[in-house]
């Protein structure tokens, strides 16, 4: 994870300063999607026919090897396909390392394994993409850095001397039970995954185009994923107790107030610029883990992982859609014009939100399920998915693991 934060902000401001358009770079950020969704669905194949070690070592050491082509192929095309190669064995190596912990996680401390997943998860992501301002993007020092990470990750499971999990437990993909469910959590997901990705990919450009340097883009990116996973916590107890798409609609609506406010101010260097990072990330990153919440309390008993693998099929294509739909906004209009489709989608979802309250009223009655924090937007995996304590249908067992596919 903390090669993985360090290539993701690396590639996008890198490539500004290489000079590859705006296009370009959202196709960058797309082809990451692409490949993270394809080693999603075939990594278990993998996994099934050469064990979880070897899988996990393939994962780390083509990712190894497309971040040291992307120092010595500088080129656009060649960033864009690599980075499917790269997506394709982050999503490997985050669903071996799930299912790992699946295997040894218990009813009784599933809870605490996932949650402690998701901290370090998040935090060694962040200081990824804070070695940024120590490395810089320039020369081959941040790629090496990278290189380094990832090959270290080889190292704990290659010595190992556990016996290797059961097959991977994965969740199986019906879109048609997740509409039935709960219609808002689909538009919930597509809309959040084409801001984030759009944000997540091209928010570094606009800071390069901008004149910041490496360490301003790296601090400020991280400023917005630090303030995102801290207001998990109490926007997930406030959608406890209340219906869970007013805080959908209120986060939503204050994403879309910071999105206006950037493209209206414009702020170009200095603090308003740290804080409206800061407040975008706030309002923006809980929204997904809300809306999964949400979805789980409509879902049938047993249904819950079905649910959710199907928000994250969506939240991929919207990670997909988002980079392009950004890139074209940006090329026609100013850099900070990106900020105008994330304020759109943000703005599409409460409205959506709004429409959908008036026709299926919750009952605040009814058993509900806890809200528990989930990876923010691009790293969750369908091993995430069986790994959360809410999956009680993928708990490992003899008879239930080797039937998911």
């Amino acid at each position: 994870m903390f090669g993985g934060g360090l290539q993701g902000l690396l590639l996008s401001v890198r490539g500004a300063d290489e000079g590859f358009s705006i296009f370009s770079l959202g196709l960058i950020g797309t082809g990451w999607s692409v490949g993270f969704i394809a080693g999603s669905i075939m990594v278990p194949m993998l996994v099934r026919r050469v064990g979880h070690i070897r899988s996990y070592s393939v994962m780390a050491a083509v990712g190894t090897i497309t971040i040291l082509l992307n120092l010595l192929w500088i080129s656009d095309i060649g960033w864009i396909v690599l980075r499917i190669f790269s997506g394709f064995c982050f999503s490997g190596a985050a669903m071996i390392v799930e299912s790992w912990l699946n295997e040894t996680a218990e009813n009784k401390n599933r809870g605490t394994i996932f949650s402690t997943y998701v901290m370090i998860n998040m935090a060694a992501s962040t200081l990824g993409q804070l070695s940024m301002s120590v490395t810089g993007i320039s020369g081959f020092l941040p790629f090496v850095v990278g290189a380094l990470a990832l090959t270290t990750a080889m190292l704990p499971t290659a010595l190992t001397t556990k016996p290797q999990p059961r097959p991977l437990a994965s969740a199986r993909i019906n879109i048609r039970l997740l509409i039935r469910t709960s219609p808002i959590a689909v538009m919930a997901s597509f809309c959040v995954g084409i801001a984030n990705g759009t944000f997540g990919t091209l928010a570094p450009v606009f800071g390069f185009l901008q004149g910041l340097g490496a360490a301003d883009i790296a601090q400020m990116m991280s400023v917005a994923i630090i303030m995102g996973a801290i207001s998990q916590v109490p926007f997930g107890r406030l959608s406890d107790s209340v219906d869970r798409r007013w805080v959908i609609i209120g986060t939503s609506l204050l994403a879309a107030t910071v999105g206006l406010v950037m493209v209206l101010v414009n702020p170009w260097v200095g603090w308003p610029l740290y804080v409206l990072f800061g407040l975008y990330g706030f309002s923006a990153y809980p929204i997904y883990a809300v809306a999964v919440a949400h979805a789980n309390d409509s879902a049938a008993e047993g249904d819950f992982s079905t649910v959710a693998a199907g928000m994250l099929l969506t939240l991929g294509c919207g990670l997909a859609v988002g980079p392009i739909i950004a890139a074209l906004v940006m090329s026609q209009m100013q850099p900070v014009s990106l900020f105008l489709v994330t304020a759109g989608f943000h703005a599409l979802l409460a409205v959506l939100a709004f429409i959908r309250m008036q026709v299926r009223p919750v009952d605040m009655d009814e058993d509900r399920s806890p809200f528990l924090n989930v990876p923010m937007g691009k790293n969750t995996t369908l091993a995430t998915v069986a790994l959360d304590p809410r999956a009680d249908d993928l708990s490992p067992s003899p008879t239930k693991t080797g039937e998911k596919t």
